[in-house]
């Protein structure tokens, strides 16, 4: 989620189209939202992209443990070196992409007297509907890598807690406090619970509306939970 790539933890959620209107991949939404970036952070994330569909296409055929970083290279038309440059291991090909300074500009333009949690649910629902319409096949695919390889799923948990660190600051920008355990806690609890929700929905086949599973888990975060009807 960041112009400088960073691994995010928000469902993978994010993309766009090119200008014919086919399927664009994810993180490319960060270039589309971000009008005032540079020419050449407009490259890198174009170079970024063009490596992680390489690498999407090789696991489709072979498996992820069976694709190498040579052969993602060689997929991409990139030198490894490159691919180091922009992915530091093969799991931050997956796992990382341009969401965050998206995600935290929109949180400061969301009205003053908007809670918290109603922002973050209009951001993020926004970034998965995007993800959706724009990127299903790349969506899909990395939610079920997230949960099928355990050492994506353990990374993972290190980009909640890097995104979540960010989003400190905005929320306590906004909720003019500092930075304090109750920040904290509420900004960790939201984005682990939305990674939850993207392995639900990866287990389950994604067979579900993940717009709903959002609006159940942020609900469940603001009414906690509540008995089963008997039925």
């Amino acid at each position: 989620m960041a112009a400088t790539s960073r691994p995010s933890p928000a469902i993978a959620l994010a993309g766009s189209v090119d200008s014919a209107g086919s399927a664009g991949s994810v993180g490319s939404v960060a270039e589309s939202l971000q009008p005032q970036l540079s020419l050449r952070e407009r490259k890198k994330i174009k170079t970024r992209s063009t490596i992680r569909r390489a690498m999407y296409r090789l696991i489709a055929e072979q498996g992820y443990e069976a694709t190498t970083v040579e052969q993602i290279a060689e997929a991409a038309e990139v030198s490894p070196s490159t691919v180091f440059r922009y992915f530091p291991t093969k799991e931050d090909i997956v796992l990382t992409d341009e969401f965050d300074p998206v995600m935290l500009r929109e949180m400061r333009s969301r009205p003053a007297g908007e809670t918290p949690l109603e922002s973050l649910r209009y951001v993020v629902t926004e970034a998965a509907r995007l993800s959706l319409l724009h990127a299903r096949e790349e969506t899909l695919q990395r939610t079920s890598l997230i949960a099928e390889v355990p050492a994506l799923r353990a990374r993972t948990m290190e980009s909640v807690a890097a995104s979540s660190r960010l989003l400190c600051g905005v929320l306590a920008e906004r909720a003019g406090r500092p930075v304090d355990l109750e920040v904290r806690v509420f900004a960790m609890a939201v984005l682990g619970a939305l990674h939850e929700a993207s392995v639900y929905w990866a287990e389950r086949g994604h067979q579900d509306d993940l717009l709903d599973l959002i609006a159940r888990t942020l609900t469940t975060l603001d009414s906690g939970l509540t008995p089963t009807p008997p039925g």
